[in-house]
C-alpha cells in the first residue's frame, strides 16, 4: 500500500511536499517553524512514541540563541533563571547568564497546538525510508519530495568517542527546597567512573530535578548506583521525604576526534537533522541551539527537494565540525590527560574566566583571544599529558 499527500489544485503553485522522521527535539523544532512560516508546504511527522519528544529536559544559555532565532521557541512553555551556579573543590561561582529549560511534556504540547492531526502519525513505526519515501511496519509506503532523517542519533564510525550519561529525577518535596537556581556543575561530590558531577533545577519552590552524570570513557550506565546516589543528593536539599514524580536517563556521545565524512558521507542522499547529523555541543552534548538554527534555515528555503536539503543541511553540518574542532581539543584534555578523579579540574580550571567568554563557551562562538585564555594559566593537568591528548586528533 502506498499514499501521497494530497495534490494541489490544478490553479495553485506546486506544494512541496517533506516527512520529518523523529519528533523529537530536533525534528519537532522543525516542524514547528514550518507550520509557523511555511504553511503552504505539506509536512508530515511521524514519530514511534505515543508523544513526541521522548521523555527528556532540553536546556541552553540565554546567549546560545541569537535574537534572529528566538522565535522558533514561541509558544514552548519553558522555565527560565536569570543566573546559574557552578561548584567545585577550589571553586564556587554564581553566573549572570540567564538558564532556561524545556521539558518534552512542553515540546509535544506546542506540536499538537501548532499541528492538524493530519500533520502528524504518533506511534507509528518506520521500517526504512530513502530520500523521497518511507516504509512503514505496516507496510505502507509514503512518498514526499523530501524525508529528513531527525531520528536521534546513530552508529558514529571512525569518531574518537567518550560518553556523557546521566540518570535524572524529578523530586517533589513537602517543603521549599531553597535551591535558588540551576547548579549545572556540583563537582564537589565524590568522583566516580570519570568526571562526575550532580546537576539541579528547580522547577518549583517545592520541585528539583536532579541529575546524576558523567564523563566517561564506557557507554555502559548502572541506573541502579545512580538512583541510590540521586537519593542522597535528594536527602541532603533537607526537605523532607520526596516524591519521584518523573525518572530520564541518556548516553550521549562526546567526540574527541574523527571524522565528519565518516559521520555524514557525502554519499548519502538523505538529509539529516538533529544528533544523527552532528548537530550538538561536543563538550555539553547541549543539542537545543543547533536544532532551533536548523529550524529556522529551513523554514526559509525556498527548495525542498531532498538534494538541496541534503547538500545545504550537509555543509552546515561540515562547517559546525570545521569551526568546532577546538572543542574536541579540550575533550581529549578532559577524558585522557588526567586521571579520571581528576578530570573535574579542567573544568574548574574554566570556570575562572569572566562571563563573557563563558557564554561563548556554551554558544559554540568561541574567539580566537577566547581559545588561548582557555589554555593559558596554570595548567590543570600535567603539562606533558596536555600535550599528549591535543595532538591526538583522528586522521
Amino acid at each position: 500500500m502506498s499514499c501521497r499527500f494530497r495534490q494541489a489544485p490544478s490553479d495553485q503553485a506546486f506544494v512541496s511536499r517533506i516527512v520529518i522522521a523523529g519528533g523529537g527535539l530536533a525534528g519537532g523544532l522543525a516542524a514547528l517553524a514550518l507550520a509557523r512560516r511555511r504553511p503552504e508546504v505539506e509536512l508530515l511527522v511521524i514519530d514511534q512514541g505515543a508523544d513526541f519528544g521522548g521523555n527528556h529536559t532540553w536546556s541552553f544559555f540565554d546567549t546560545d540563541i541569537p535574537p534572529d532565532t528566538r522565535w522558533v521557541l514561541d509558544g514552548i512553555d519553558a522555565v527560565r533563571w536569570t543566573d546559574h551556579e557552578i561548584r567545585f573543590p577550589r571553586r564556587r561561582r554564581t553566573i549572570p547568564i540567564g538558564y532556561n529549560s524545556i521539558r518534552s511534556a512542553a515540546l509535544d504540547a506546542a506540536l499538537k497546538g501548532s499541528l492538524r492531526p493530519a500533520q502528524y502519525r504518533l506511534g507509528t513505526e518506520i521500517a526504512g525510508f530513502g530520500p523521497t519515501e518511507v516504509q512503514l511496519a505496516n507496510g505502507e509506503t509514503i512518498a514526499a519530495d523530501a524525508v529528513i532523517d531527525a531520528r536521534g542519533p546513530g552508529p558514529m564510525p571512525g569518531q574518537q568517542l567518550g560518553w556523557q550519561k546521566f540518570v535524572g529525577r524529578l523530586y517533589r518535596f513537602p517543603t521549599p527546597h531553597k535551591v535558588a537556581r540551576p547548579i549545572i556543575m556540583d563537582a564537589t561530590v565524590p568522583q566516580h567512573d570519570g568526571y562526575r558531577f550532580v546537576y539541579y533545577l528547580p522547577m518549583s519552590a517545592t520541585q528539583v530535578l536532579i541529575e546524576d552524570t558523567y564523563y566517561s570513557a564506557g557507554a555502559a550506565l548502572d541506573r541502579d548506583a545512580l538512583r541510590q546516589r540521586l537519593e542522597q543528593a535528594a536527602a541532603a536539599l533537607g526537605a523532607g521525604e520526596p516524591a519521584v514524580e518523573d525518572e530520564e536517563h541518556g548516553v550521549l556521545p562526546v567526540v574527541m576526534g574523527g571524522d565528519f565524512d565518516a559521520l555524514w558521507p557525502n554519499s548519502d542522499p538523505i538529509p539529516r537533522l538533529g544528533l544523527r547529523g552532528g548537530f550538538f555541543h561536543p563538550t555539553t552534548s547541549y543539542s537545543l541551539p543547533d536544532a532551533a538554527a536548523n529550524a529556522a534555515w529551513l523554514a526559509a528555503q525556498t527548495d525542498y527537494s531532498a538534494a538541496a536539503l541534503t547538500t545545504g543541511l550537509r555543509a552546515r553540518g561540515a562547517k559546525m565540525w570545521r569551526e568546532r574542532g577546538f572543542y574536541r581539543l579540550l575533550n581529549r584534555m578532559l577524558f585522557r590527560a588526567a586521571e579520571p578523579d581528576q578530570s573535574y579540574r579542567v573544568l574548574e580550571h574554566f570556570y575562572r574566566l569572566p562571563p563573557g567568554p563563558i557564554a561563548r563557551f556554551y554558544a559554540g562562538r568561541l574567539t580566537a583571544f577566547d581559545k588561548l585564555r582557555v589554555l593559558t594559566g596554570k595548567p590543570p593537568v600535567p603539562i606533558g599529558r596536555a600535550l599528549s591528548a591535543i595532538f591526538r586528533e583522528a586522521a
